[in-house]
């Protein structure tokens, strides 16, 4: 005698947990995150009609990620341009890229890009992103009075970090040697997390640190993990030194590696980011 199965209970709780999904996409691109923005009024009326044009782009989905380029502003390209510009100078080096405060993962994914441009086939050239994806923790009086920003700020969206999991593995799945993992998430207290991640891999140089924490407590403690695996040549990049907002970067610096003894420049196409080669 056949079985006959009733599936429409499944059907339906399937259908409820793609619409739960589709909610909590909706929420995260419309819930308010924090965000510091010194454009004038024009410039954000300008931006919000970016965004609108790309939220309703008439584009057909499979040639909208070709044609991005549509939305890139000149603000946003110097970004991309600056990490391109970094990415060839670090080729010749050993080791590991680390990103300290990832957020949203922009960054993580460019690094990803270019690396499948420079070296797709150095399995070594690992990117390792540590953020709490949980906002600021660790907020200290170094970071000074116009920093308005409480533990907590500038978080992501909840299990964000699952999503950019997806978005980092799509980019290693277009590139070769895609049977190997070349990234890592790293989520949690950074001065806990990093530390233990070098008790773990104690072979690891890093020829290229990112910090981008912005706050003073994370920074140092990033610093005093990093410094003992940089090397002559390492690339150490700095989201807010020299920040009357965010003072915490520069104060941290200056407590561990100092500032006499690094030549500190930046690049014409962007204005604040600035970097620093081990000599």
């Amino acid at each position: 005698m056949e079985t006959v199965r009733n599936t429409g209970g499944r059907h339906q709780k399937n259908l409820r947990v793609v619409e739960r999904k589709q909610e909590n996409v909706e929420k995260m691109k419309t819930e308010k995150h924090d965000a510091i923005v010194l454009s004038s009024d024009s410039e954000k009326g300008a931006q919000g009609q970016f965004t609108d044009l790309l939220k309703n782009t008439p584009l057909p989905d499979d040639e909208l990620l070709a044609n991005l380029g549509i939305y890139m502003t000149s603000k946003n390209m110097s970004r991309m341009l600056f990490f391109y510009e970094l990415y060839k100078r670090l080729v010749d080096t050993h080791g590991v890229i680390m990103e300290f405060g990832v957020r949203w993962g922009q960054t993580m994914s460019m690094l990803s890009a270019l690396r499948g441009i420079f070296e797709p086939f150095n399995r070594h050239r690992r990117i390792i992103g540590f953020d709490t994806f949980d906002g600021f923790v660790g907020m200290d009086e170094k970071d000074g009075a116009n920093c308005k920003c409480v533990d907590g700020s500038f978080g992501v969206a909840d299990s964000y970090e699952t999503y950019l999991d997806k978005v980092l593995h799509l980019q290693e799945e277009l590139n070769p040697i895609n049977h190997l993992k070349k990234y890592e998430l790293v989520k949690g207290d950074a001065r806990e997390t990093i530390p233990a991640y070098f008790d773990e891999h104690p072979e690891a140089l890093v020829s290229m640190a990112i910090f981008d924490f912005d706050i003073y407590s994370p920074t140092k403690a990033a610093l005093e993990a990093v410094i003992p695996r940089l090397f002559k040549g390492s690339i150490l990049v700095f989201d807010e030194l020299c920040d009357d907002i965010f003072p915490g970067e520069t104060v941290a610096l200056m407590e561990t590696l100092g500032v006499n003894g690094l030549r500190i420049k930046r690049m014409p196409m962007t204005a604040r980011i600035s970097y620093a080669v081990v000599e």
